[in-house]
C-alpha cells in the first residue's frame, strides 16, 4: 500500500522535475518517486562481487525471474533496466533496486562491465528492406542495419559496447516462426556477426513447475575470448518427483476468485461455440494432478486457460501466489501491486528454476573454456 509524504522543493527544482517527468512521460510525483528509490538504492547497495561466481545485467528485466535464477546460480546482478513502472515497483520491493528505465536512451558505455548479460527482450518484427540497396551503393550492413528499430537492436548495442564472456536471451517458443521466419534468422545472423557462438533450444517449463511453457532459450560465447571451438549442450536436470498442480495450490482462498455465474455461463457458452465449429476454444479446466496450460499475461482477464474445479462452486482463477508458484517464485517473493498488475507479471515472467539450471551451466561452460586458454 503506498504511503504519502509531503515534499518541499525550489522553484528551479521543480521545473527540472517537471521537465524529467515529461520527457519520461511520467506524473511528478512518479518522477520524485523514481529519483528516491535509486537515492535509497545507492545508499544500500554493495559493489562488493566476492563470495559470487560471476557478475551478470538483468535487461528487459520485468519482475526479476531471471535475475532470481542467476543469483541462486552464485552471480551478483551488477544492473538492471525494465520501463513498466508497475514491474519496477515490484522489483524494486524485492531488490531494493529500482531498474533503469528506457533502454533506448541508455549509454552502453556507462552499463557496468559483466561476465553474462541476461535479457528477455520482447519480440519485434525485423525489417530489412535497404539492405540490398545499401549493399549496391557500397554501404556497410549488418546487425545494426537490420535491427534498427526494434528492442534487440539494444541488445546488440549492449553487447557490442561491452563483449560479456556470455549471454542467455529468452522468448517465446513461436520466436523460429516468427515472420516467416524472418526474424529469428535476424537475430542470430546478428549475434554471429557480433563474433559470439550460438546455441538455442526450445524448453518446456513442466520439467520444473506443473506448467506447459515452451520458452527458446539462446545462448551466445565470445568467440574473440575463446576462439571458433565451443560446444554447448542444454543438460537440464529435471525437478523429481514431477510436480503437480495440487503442489502449488492455496488451502483458504478467497471467494473473489471463484468466477461469477455471468462469467462461467459466458465461458461454457463460447467453449460449446467453438466446439461445435471444429475449433479448439475454450475455457481449460485445469486436472489437480496434472500440469496446467500456459499462464499468460492475459490470465487478468477472465482466467480461462488455467481454471481450477471446486466441490459444488463455480471454478476459479488462481490465486497471484498460485502465480507465483506456477512460475518458480519463492513464497518469500513480495507482491506489491494489483491483482491485476500481478497477473499480467507472473503471465509475462519465466520459470524460474529453469532459468537456475541454464544459468549454472553457463557458469560452467566459461569455467572450462577459461581453463583450457591457461
Amino acid at each position: 500500500m503506498a504511503k504519502q509524504i509531503h515534499v518541499r522543493v525550489e522553484d528551479n527544482l521543480y521545473d527540472l522535475l517537471t521537465e524529467v517527468s515529461k520527457n519520461n512521460k511520467q506524473s511528478v510525483s512518479e518522477a520524485i518517486n523514481s529519483a528516491i528509490m535509486q537515492y535509497v538504492y545507492k545508499q544500500t547497495s554493495s559493489s562488493d562481487i566476492s563470495g559470487h561466481k560471476f557478475t551478470f545485467i538483468d535487461l528487459f528485466a520485468g519482475i526479476g525471474g531471471m535475475r532470481i535464477g542467476f543469483e541462486n546460480a552464485g552471480g551478483k546482478c551488477v544492473y538492471s533496466n525494465e520501463w513498466n513502472k508497475f514491474c519496477q515497483q515490484t522489483y524494486f520491493a524485492n531488490f531494493g533496486e529500482q531498474p533503469d528505465g528506457d533502454i533506448t536512451t541508455v549509454d552502453a558505455a556507462t552499463i557496468p562491465d559483466h561476465d553474462i548479460l541476461v535479457a528477455g527482450f520482447p519480440c519485434q518484427p525485423f525489417s530489412i528492406a535497404g539492405v540490398s540497396k545499401k549493399q549496391s551503393l557500397g554501404r556497410a550492413t549488418g546487425f545494426e542495419d537490420k535491427t534498427q528499430g526494434t528492442l534487440f537492436f539494444d541488445v546488440c548495442r549492449v553487447i557490442n559496447a561491452k563483449r560479456p564472456k556470455a549471454f542467455l536471451l529468452e522468448n517465446v517458443k513461436n520466436l523460429k516462426s516468427h515472420d516467416k521466419g524472418n526474424t529469428f534468422k535476424v537475430i542470430t545472423e546478428s549475434l554471429d556477426e557480433l563474433d559470439y557462438e550460438i546455441f538455442y533450444r526450445v524448453i518446456d517449463g513442466q520439467n520444473y513447475v506443473p506448467q506447459h511453457r515452451e520458452r527458446i532459450l539462446i545462448v551466445g560465447f565470445d568467440r574473440r575470448r575463446y576462439g571458433d571451438l565451443i560446444n554447448f549442450d542444454f543438460i537440464i536436470n529435471p525437478v523429481k518427483p514431477k510436480p503437480v498442480l495440487k503442489d502449488i495450490l492455496e488451502t483458504n482462498v478467497d471467494r473473489k476468485y471463484t468466477l461469477t455465474n455471468k462469467l462461467w455461463d459466458y465461458l461454457q457458452k463460447y467453449a460449446d461455440k467453438h466446439k461445435a465449429a471444429g475449433n479448439g476454444f475454450g475455457f481449460g479446466l485445469a486436472n489437480p494432478e496434472g500440469v496446467s496450460r500456459t499462464l499468460s499475461a492475459r490470465y487478468y482477464k477472465d482466467g480461462s486457460e488455467i481454471l481450477i474445479p471446486q466441490q459444488g462452486r463455480n471454478p476459479r482463477r488462481l490465486t497471484p501466489r498460485e502465480c507465483a508458484r506456477l512460475q518458480g517464485f519463492p513464497d518469500t517473493f513480495k507482491i506489491v501491486v494489483s491483482d491485476t498488475q500481478a497477473y499480467r507479471q507472473f503471465g509475462n515472467s519465466v520459470v524460474v528454476p529453469l532459468i537456475e539450471d541454464v544459468a549454472r551451466l553457463i557458469d560452467r561452460k566459461i569455467n572450462d573454456l577459461e581453463v583450457k586458454q591457461d
